[in-house]
């Protein structure tokens, strides 16, 4: 069997001629998942038995189109094309190479000043769609296959102290200011705190169970609550429905709320994600391992079963929060004239990786 468990879903990973193929079953029901991967075998023979239709001619826009009506598109695929379609709409497909994807950076550079970091996610999707051209046999082989990313240097991410956490909370719209500390609290990433449901929340255990996450292995993490946590979830307490609201509709997106509790704040400029950073700093600073953060912030990891924190279970967890609320109370009776000045925390961003 060629199944494995990301999260609590199982995925198909199916080798043919050195490639492999990844497809999850979109279920955790071990029978359902069995029948889907044999389907993914036979689909894969079918496709190997199937005359080669090579057509290294198509237009990059239209390898796209095809791509979003018969692949496993995500969410992000979408996102990332409203970046580099204007560029290789009409491109033919045989064309983009390892030389044409410098071009492309370079382009991308002139436009906007940009991280390498975010223009590697347009390579990452633009190499996704050609190995799912190659999948279907209308290209021979993936130009970009042996592709290094653009390095990703290390930039300076702020820091957030209690004391500029306070004067945000105090300029942030009442919504928006629960949101910031369950960001602050739990380490989760925007999408996640705003799928929250009040289903998730074990209000007798104090855990709140992640349900949504970026990553696989971040789903169904169970977060133990801080005391702040369980009294403003306690004071909006509802049997079902989302935790985070504005006039009881879902919320969207928080970028002009922050951008104006910043404003006002008086304080320095930081993004919303940067409240995850601040997170991962809190539980440096108050003696939290890295496994037992790792696993906090549902960071993907591998599938080594030996791996330390793959062991790691609930009261360890509630040690580490139980550390985080010491050090933000020392922090709060620190004099504010220590705390007004912070440095910028240097957070390396992740690694060049070889694109398989």
């Amino acid at each position: 069997m060629s199944l494995y468990k990301r999260g609590n879903v199982y995925w198909s990973y199916i080798w043919q001629d050195g490639i492999r193929y990844a497809l999850s079953t979109g279920t955790d029901k071990i029978r359902k998942a069995e029948d889907f991967d044999r389907k993914h075998k036979i689909e894969l023979e079918l496709k190997k038995s199937r005359p080669a239709e090579l057509n290294p001619e198509m237009s990059f826009g239209e390898l796209f189109a095809r791509f979003l009506a018969g692949a496993d598109v995500k969410p992000f695929h979408i996102e990332r094309s409203k970046a580099f379609l204007p560029y290789f709409a009409q491109k033919p497909i045989g064309e983009i190479t390892k030389n044409e994807m410098i071009r492309y950076r370079q382009h991308r550079h002139r436009q906007k000043k940009l991280t390498e970091t975010t223009i590697n996610r347009d390579v990452e999707v633009i190499r996704h769609v050609l190995f799912w051209a190659v999948e279907e046999r209308i290209l021979a082989a993936n130009p970009l296959a042996r592709s290094r990313l653009a390095r990703a240097r290390r930039i300076k991410r702020p820091i957030m102290n209690v004391g500029e956490e306070d004067q945000l909370l105090a300029a942030a719209s009442p919504h928006l200011a629960k949101i910031i500390v369950c960001a602050l609290d739990t380490g989760m990433r925007r999408g996640e705190i705003l799928s929250e449901r009040f289903e998730d929340i074990d209000f007798f255990r104090k855990v709140l169970v992640v349900t949504r996450s970026k990553t696989a292995e971040g789903e169904s993490r169970e977060l133990p609550l801080t005391k702040r946590m369980v009294e403003l979830l306690s004071k909006e307490r509802k049997s079902r429905g989302l935790i985070f609201t504005f006039g009881e509709e879902p919320i969207r997106s928080v970028k002009t709320a922050w951008a104006t509790a910043i404003r006002k704040a008086g304080i320095r400029r930081f993004r919303f994600k940067d409240l995850r950073t601040t997170f991962n700093s809190r539980l440096i600073e108050a003696g939290v391992i890295k496994d037992v953060r790792m696993e906090l912030m549902g960071h993907s990891r591998n599938e080594d079963t030996n791996d330390l924190y793959s062991q790691i279970e609930l009261p360890t967890l509630r040690e580490a929060i139980s550390k985080l609320e010491m050090w933000a109370e020392r922090e709060r009776n620190t004099p504010a004239e220590i705390q007004a000045a912070p440095v910028p925390t240097s957070i390396p961003t992740q690694p060049a990786a070889l694109i398989q």
